[in-house]
């Protein structure tokens, strides 16, 4: 919890003010978390503080709230194309993605503890902090602008698919909130547009695509393998059913 209070301090997410007369603050909240590897192993603990959107006022603390995120159905077409064409899939990740935008409202949320800070003092919060209302519209915008920056077009069958078509080749993004895979025939624009994001954004390159969205993701000479073992075990712990016995089909007999 102290790291996280740290980096978010160290990124200017915030600014200690009295609350101004009339302003409504916004409540706060500790989310914790488990970072599960695709194979079932842990991978790291993680404290999250995120904003408990529900309190904020509609006209006065946000307005728009919609943010796409891209299809399932273009995540399988991308997949088939690339499994046919032999192109590379790359998987990327923002690291605290809605942290890269800057608050256009004035928002208040009340101090959490830990913080420095004298009596009286609020958050007035400067970047889009997890859990406010605007924060993924705010986000998603900003990359779109990223984005098109290094000559991408916006698809408008999947507003959160992007491509960039030139001479050389066809390269295509395709946007989950902070997840987004890559793919072309030719890597070096891929590598290009690498670079490109971690210039605007701190990146994570998790080199080549293997579990995004619930699928995990194998390839080999043949094709790609699409296999969703990880996530009908999670269905199956969740609903406590994961010690029960195996039938070869659910449906009573007769």
């Amino acid at each position: 919890m102290s790291e996280e209070l740290s980096a978010l301090q160290n990124i200017g997410t915030w600014e200690l003010v009295p609350l101004p007369p009339g302003r409504s603050l916004v409540s706060y909240r500790w989310i914790y978390k488990v970072k599960i590897r695709s194979n079932g192993n842990i991978e790291r603990y993680k404290a999250c503080l995120v904003a408990r959107g529900f309190s904020q006022e509609y006209g006065i603390d946000y307005e728009e709230t919609f943010a796409p995120v891209t299809k399932m159905t273009s995540v399988h077409t991308l997949l088939a194309i690339a499994s046919i064409r032999n192109w590379p899939l790359f998987q990327l990740d923002v690291k605290n993605a809605f942290l890269h935008v800057d608050l256009q409202e004035d928002i208040f949320m009340q101090s959490p503890p830990g913080l420095p800070h004298t009596s009286g003092q609020v958050c007035r919060l400067r970047r889009a902090l997890y859990g406010l209302k605007q924060a993924p519209r705010a986000w998603f915008e900003k990359f779109g602008n990223a984005i098109r920056s290094a000559g991408f077009t916006q698809s408008e069958t999947d507003h959160a698919m992007f491509v960039h078509i030139s001479s050389a080749g066809c390269t295509i993004l395709l946007l989950y909130v902070d997840d987004m895979i890559i793919t072309r025939d030719d890597r070096a624009h891929i590598e290009h547009t690498k670079r490109h994001l971690k210039h605007h954004f701190s990146m994570k390159d998790l080199e080549p695509l293997r579990y995004f969205l619930g699928l995990e993701i194998t390839r080999n000479s043949r094709g790609i393998l699409l296999s969703q073992q990880k996530y009908t075990a999670d269905i199956l712990s969740r609903a406590t059913l994961s010690d029960s016995r195996t039938a070869v089909t659910p449906i009573e007999s007769n």
